[in-house]
């Protein structure tokens, strides 16, 4: 079974538009279901024990980036460097295929007014498209796995998911849909699933490289893992760009 787990970065609100980040990027990483519950599992926790000395650390890059709920010594220029080392490292050795859609609301708005869809809502369509695909025709062969956010987002994820299973995407039916992927799981920050850990870390990347932001290491790494076609390409398969 493939696993989808899901993150984002950015805020999905076209009312109040940050012009320092007027994107919403919802994406994350495709795993085999036992190699996440397995060697993803194993190798973050080594990761944290040999860094940290323990396991209970969230990788979250609002925290890495801030230094704080536990990453207070990355502070330390020397240990700072040490640890992107080694976290680029980790993520490039790590089996994964990165998907994500990525909105800019300012053009977004323009092209589509009052009728513009919520970024979340459009970006999920796109991204559960891409994984049925991957997921090929197998019965049950995939799930979804996202963070809990608050009660009311959740609710609003949760009609998401059904209005899916019930009206289909442009390019998937319904049918399609539940027949591949089992369902969507919401799990809490405090859960510490690998999965979820990993898709927190790449999404932010992407959305820096779209905006046309400097290129660091994190990012190279990402853009060896995008899912692509046959033929190499990632537009279109691992990225999704809108408006196009």
């Amino acid at each position: 079974m493939r696993v989808l787990f899901l993150d984002e970065s950015g805020d999905h609100n076209l009312a109040v538009i940050d012009p320092s980040y007027p994107l919403f990027v919802l994406g994350g990483v495709i795993v085999d279901q036992r190699y996440a519950e397995g060697p993803l599992e194993e190798a973050l926790r080594d990761f944290k024990r040999r860094l940290f000395g323990r396991e209970d650390l969230i990788l979250h890059t609002a925290d890495i980036t801030r230094n704080q709920n536990g990453f207070e010594r990355l502070k330390e220029p020397a240990f700072r460097e040490r640890f992107y080392r080694e976290l680029n490292t980790l993520m490039r050795d790590l089996r994964f295929q990165v998907v994500a859609c990525v909105i800019r609301k300012n053009d977004h708005l323009q092209r589509y007014g009052v009728a513009a869809l919520d970024p979340y809502m459009l970006s999920l369509d796109v991204l559960v498209e891409g994984f049925c695909m991957d997921i090929g025709q197998v019965a049950g062969g995939g799930v979804i796995v996202a963070e809990r956010r608050d009660p009311t987002l959740d609710r609003e994820l949760d009609i998401a998911w059904l209005n899916l299973k019930v009206q289909g995407t442009r390019f998937m039916q319904a049918k399609a849909i539940e027949h591949r992927i089992m369902g969507l799981n919401l799990r809490p920050k405090t859960a510490n699933i690998a999965g979820l850990q990993l898709a927190d870390l790449v999404v932010t990347p992407i959305g820096r490289k779209v905006l046309g932001k400097t290129i660091k290491e994190d990012y190279r790494v990402i853009e060896e893992k995008f899912r692509c076609s046959r033929r190499g390409r990632v537009e279109g398969y691992g990225l999704v760009v809108l408006p196009k």
